[in-house]
């Protein structure tokens, strides 16, 4: 097999914005797939880049993170714009017009609409609806039950419900169907409006020229609707509790490492079935994305099995995995596999190994760069043609902010290196990243806005305060665009269309 075979959609030089939906403008108690997410796309290409980057889109727990999602198919109800819903006669347009919508009015609101719609169907959405019910039943059936499951057990995790119910007695089940029948077809509708603006979107963007770039995490949250379904695939004991969880040892981010608490595949179980697990889920994520960003690439070679008793992730090995035979499998289905590699953290030479036999593109971090000397495989000159470059990430402090907090001689040595800069931070490092041999280059919008800590998006290995930022159409001047627009011309990364 060529490496570079299959180089998915880092066709040329391109530049990208990294910046969740929740964290666009809007009167939601987060960002939206409404006018602002349209209007952002508009101000990406104004600014010559051609990728916006954005983080997992499932449904959100308690914690408020993308990366511990309900579902690793369906669409976090908290993204419908509730105003599209009223452009199509579903709710009163005078309703849905205010300064401030709560998460509480969206949820009625939402419900309403449906009722709307149930009362009287209107014939092409009906037909729609049933479509999109039908293409998507493999995932949605066991989705919709368990959403309204737990909304019946007023939030309670699925290994505490009743055992018959937990453990998918089939009498129970078929009762629950019809138990909850009213609320399985609001969820269906729920989703099916996710899905129907979402695509909205995409072909916005896509007739612009723009990709959309997604994220999927390796492992699946413990409460969601796929590891109830598919108890089998995972190391759970007879009652639904893991045995064994997902982390990584101690890092950049932690010196005790991170534990994830994520249940782990029963990887044997997977291969005997085909591996139809992750052939689905691929699915789900190429109809949304035009690349697809995975996390924890790593852990398809060996990933770090952590004893759910033990409270850090420190005590652990390393367990091989089938990746190899996967992503063979998953190029036959899906050839060009439009995939980048996060291959950050402990990358051994078989991960690098089983990364470049696929052609898959990895990721450099310019804060990463300026330690160890010029041996230090972020720096600019030592990235790969096929890569992606980054200031920062969503887990990194702001460019701005991790600069600031540098010792006087990594600044020194950072000021150096990016020829003392007469432009202020971080748009040295900004030029660095787009001037770099990556195919792509991308940019937190933080670092766009040159905003500073208390910015961030996450702090990696705590739970409070993270995936809340926003930023406000006022802090973007008119001169942000075609000061942009002139680098990425600059460094070659201007796409015509």
């Amino acid at each position: 097999m060529s490496q570079n075979r299959y180089t998915g959609s880092l066709d040329r030089r391109r530049a990208g914005i990294l910046l969740h939906i929740t964290s666009l403008p809007g009167p939601g108690q987060c960002g939206d797939l409404g006018t602002d997410a349209f209007r952002f796309i508009d101000f990406i290409q104004q600014s010559g880049f051609t990728v916006w980057q954005i983080l997992p889109v499932g449904p959100t727990q308690a914690d408020g993170s993308p990366y511990q999602s309900s579902s690793m198919h369906a669409g976090n109800p908290r993204l419908i714009d509730v105003v599209d819903l009223a452009e199509q006669s579903l709710l009163p347009s005078d309703l849905v017009r205010k300064e401030r919508i709560t998460d509480a009015e969206k949820g009625r609101w939402l419900y309403q609409a449906w009722k709307t719609f149930s009362s009287n169907p209107r014939q092409e959405m009906q037909a729609d609806l049933d479509r999109f019910i039908t293409e998507n039943s493999s995932w949605l059936d066991d989705y919709t039950l368990f959403r309204a499951l737990r909304e019946e057990s007023q939030s309670q995790c699925w290994w505490d419900w009743p055992a018959a119910i937990r453990d998918r007695d089939p009498a129970a089940m078929s009762q629950a169907r019809q138990r909850l029948a009213a609320s399985l077809d609001y969820i269906r509708f729920e989703q099916f409006q996710f899905f129907r603006q979402w695509m909205k979107l995409k072909r916005y963007a896509n007739e612009r020229g723009l990709l959309l770039f997604g994220d999927m995490p390796i492992f699946v949250a413990h409460d969601s609707a796929e590891v109830w379904a598919h108890r089998d695939m995972f190391e759970l004991d007879s009652e639904g509790h893991p045995l064994v969880v997902a982390g990584v040892p101690p890092d950049y981010f932690s010196a005790t490492g991170q534990r994830w608490g994520n249940p782990l595949y029963r990887w044997d179980r997977l291969e005997q079935d085909g591996f139809s697990f992750w052939v689905d889920r691929m699915k789900t994520q190429l109809d949304l994305f035009d690349l697809v960003r995975v996390d924890h690439f790593r852990g398809f070679e060996a990933y770090r099995e952590i004893p759910a008793a033990n409270e850090h992730a420190i005590d652990g090995h390393w367990v091989k995995a089938p990746g190899e035979r996967l992503f063979e499998l998953l190029h036959q289905i899906y050839d060009p596999l439009p995939l980048v590699a996060e291959d950050l953290g402990f990358i051994t030479p078989e991960v690098d190994t089983l990364r470049r036999k696929f052609g898959l593109p990895g990721m450099k971090i310019l804060q990463f760069a300026f330690s160890g000397g010029a041996d230090n495989p972020y720096l600019p000159f030592r990235h790969e043609v096929n890569s992606v470059t980054y200031s920062g990430t969503h887990d990194n402090d702001t460019t701005l902010g991790w600069y600031l907090g540098l010792d006087d001689a990594t600044r020194l040595y950072v000021d150096e290196y990016l020829g003392r800069s007469k432009e202020v931070m971080p748009w040295p490092v900004i030029r660095s990243a787009l001037a770099s041999r990556s195919q792509l280059a991308v940019i937190p919008m933080q670092d766009v806005l040159a905003l500073g800590s208390e910015h961030r998006m996450n702090l990696p290995g705590t739970i409070e305060g993270n995936w809340n930022w926003r930023f406000q159409w006022q802090q973007i001047d008119e001169n942000l665009a075609p000061r942009l627009r002139k680098r990425v011309e600059i460094y070659g990364r201007c796409v015509s269309t």
